[in-house]
């Protein structure tokens, strides 16, 4: 008998909380958490972007890197809907990405040439603080339906509790320190996947499939491996 869309849901969450445990791996959290919401959700492609101890955002974690190109595209001109989300704390989404006003003209035009024709940003927040935006986007035009937008903002959610923690929230340095432990992962990440992918003579998308098999298998934390691949101590 094949499980029920609710079924899935709630494995999802499982899943996610599953993650939660003491020393865990805050890029795995976040690559875990767009995976759920691109298979889950009905989204082409999702990621995560995250403010460092500034305030600045980065990508930190996507399906694919057609969503990475079009979040960079955002950043570079601090323009787009995810810009939007994280500034005012508030979901921003376009059903038809045409109808992006002017000066998100950059953004517009490279998701549009990526194949990208709606984008739903949700912000990660706690209480009053934005530490980042979970993006979803879509191979079609159209609104994101109720349930999905409910369930993007509960996945945001458990995403967003699970890197402050409740009992870290008053010691800003720890948070500060945890978010940009996993900007620099994810810097070490990128480049691991330019070295497998040289090597290998496959994608960049194929070269993170196969650090982060072997990260699994192995039961290590994906920046490990990575970190691991960049000082060749390490070759897949």
């Amino acid at each position: 008998m094949s499980e029920t869309r609710e079924q899935l849901l709630v494995q999802a969450f499982a899943g996610l909380a599953d993650t939660l445990v003491d020393d865990y791996d805050v890029v795995e959290l976040l690559q875990t958490l767009v995976e759920t919401c691109s298979s889950l959700l009905g989204a082409t492609a999702a990621g995560v972007l995250l403010a460092d101890d500034h305030g600045d955002l980065d990508v930190v974690a996507t399906t694919s890197e057609a969503t990475r190109l079009v979040e960079v595209m955002q950043l570079s001109a601090s323009a787009g809907p995810c810009i939007e989300s994280f500034r005012t704390g508030r979901p921003v989404s376009l059903a038809d990405i045409r109808d992006a006003p002017p000066e998100w003209s950059s953004f517009r035009d490279r998701a549009l040439n990526l194949g990208f024709r709606a984008v739903h940003a949700i912000p990660m927040r706690l209480r009053d603080q934005v530490i980042g935006t979970l993006n979803l986007l879509g191979g079609a035009v159209g609104a994101l339906p109720d349930d999905d937008s409910f369930a993007a903002r509960a996945f945001a959610d458990v995403a967003t509790i699970g890197i402050l923690h409740a009992r870290t929230v008053a010691r800003g340095a720890v948070v500060r320190r945890q978010l940009q432990t996993a900007l620099d992962s994810r810097v070490l990440i990128e480049q691991a996947k330019g070295v497998v992918a040289y090597s290998h003579r496959i994608s960049v998308e194929e070269a993170f499939t196969v650090i982060r098999g072997y990260a699994r298998s192995h039961q290590a934390r994906l920046s490990e491996v990575a970190e691991a691949i960049v000082r060749r101590q390490l070759r897949l």
